[in-house]
């Protein structure tokens, strides 16, 4: 009896060591995010949930098994060094040919395309979507306004595309975007801008237009996010992953499977800081970018058939981002008081549900909606040249290449 019950210790106490390691890994994240304290905090529990029955187990059975629990407890933390402790893969952004350090401690990367001739007096901005993807830089609607005489400046938000990441996670905010936004018209010396943006990018904006109204003399509002997040859950709003082929699905489902990325999904509900740490931006960038190339096609009309160009996009920028755009008051009130001229843009295929772009139409006064066929979400890329001759037309003051639509239901 005393060799069966010692021998039964014995396993006991190899089966709990690993799962006291995993216990103590993420309770030291609630109570010390630090990830040398948890991978610390883990080792001593998977030392002591073994050893001790160890001890307990030689003496009922008059065998020396601490040496091999030892053992076992080298080969778990050698499997955990090459499991949820082997980084992966990683990106590294490029070098843009310029930056901005702004005031806000953020510093971006961006591109200017000078207006041909005579610089009108208002430039132009264009805000990227994601949050955290940007595009590949200069296209036909940077190059058709810099015909029409306007400077274009097209930047990567922080931490994204050639932007530097920074080390504290805590500053994926709306508020920070909005105030990098305003430190970027300061430091071109632009008294009012042009805001061109795109998903995220059109939210973003709207944002910036209900805090600073007077600095914006048009907007255009491109396939726009949600006007305010909290009113509308993934399944109201419209994501990307409703487009998507049954093939895409299956590679989207099958990138991250395996237990480091299970562990970081846990942190991240708990601590992104510690995630960040344990999976720093490289990393999950190089996924990040693997999921769109797979995925990003389907914000076009033709999923399966196109890839959406970006930059090495950034994972936390885009996570944080949109979860801080559940915190934000309403910009709607403010919306609705606003005397900027606005253009709203809309495509057949866009993942997007109609009355999320609708509203952007019905709440600021004098908003036009103009409606594109055979496009999707990514409109630039399904129908460039329509693209650009639309906004160029409206930042001209020109009639419209295609008339306004003015309806409640959806054009089919």
């Amino acid at each position: 009896m005393r060799q069966t019950f010692g021998f039964l210790l014995l396993a006991a106490g190899l089966a709990a060591g690993p799962v006291a390691a995993v216990a103590a890994f993420f309770a030291m994240a609630l109570v010390w995010p630090s990830l040398p304290a948890m991978v610390t905090a883990a080792v001593l529990a998977l030392v002591a949930g073994g050893m001790l029955p160890a001890w307990g187990a030689a003496r009922l059975t008059r065998r020396r098994w601490p040496p091999v629990v030892a053992g076992v407890v080298m080969a778990v933390c050698a499997a955990a060094s090459v499991t949820v402790f082997l980084p992966g893969e990683r990106a590294e952004p490029g070098a843009a040919p310029a930056y901005w350090q702004l005031p806000t401690g953020s510093r971006l990367a961006y591109h200017l395309t000078k207006a041909q001739g005579r610089a009108r007096p208002t430039p132009v901005i264009r805000l990227h979507g994601g949050p955290g993807t940007p595009g590949e830089g200069q296209d036909a609607l940077d190059r058709a306004l810099s015909r029409a005489g306007f400077d274009v400046y097209a930047y990567d938000q922080l931490g994204s595309g050639d932007s530097p990441r920074p080390d504290q996670v805590s500053g994926y905010t709306v508020a920070r975007q909005v105030e990098d936004l305003e430190a970027v018209r300061l430091r071109i010396g632009a008294e009012r801008v042009v805001l061109v943006g795109a998903s995220w990018g059109a939210t973003l904006a709207a944002e910036y237009l209900a805090r600073h109204p007077g600095n914006v003399a048009k907007a255009v509002f491109v396939s726009p996010g949600a006007l305010w997040t909290p009113e509308w859950d993934d399944a109201e709003a419209g994501q990307l992953w409703d487009r998507l082929t049954p093939e895409q699905s299956a590679q989207v489902g099958a990138l991250g499977d395996n237990l480091r990325f299970t562990v970081w999904e846990t942190l991240m509900a708990l601590d992104p800081q510690v995630a960040h740490a344990f999976v720093p931006d490289a990393e999950v960038d190089h996924l990040f970018g693997e999921l769109l190339r797979v995925a990003g096609g389907a914000a076009s009309c033709r999923p399966g058939t196109a890839e959406l160009p970006a930059k090495v996009p950034g994972f936390y920028a885009n996570q944080l981002i949109a979860a801080d755009q559940e915190l934000r008051p309403d910009p709607r009130p403010a919306l609705r008081r606003s005397g900027t001229p606005a253009l709203v843009l809309r495509a057949e295929c866009d993942y997007k549900r109609w009355p999320i772009t609708r509203e952007y139409r019905d709440t600021i006064p004098g908003a036009r909606l103009v409606y594109f066929k055979g496009a999707g979400h990514a409109i630039a890329l399904d129908k460039p040249a329509e693209f650009a001759a639309t906004v160029t037309a409206f930042l001209t003051d020109q009639a419209l290449p295609l008339p306004a639509y003015t309806g409640e239901q959806e054009p089919r």
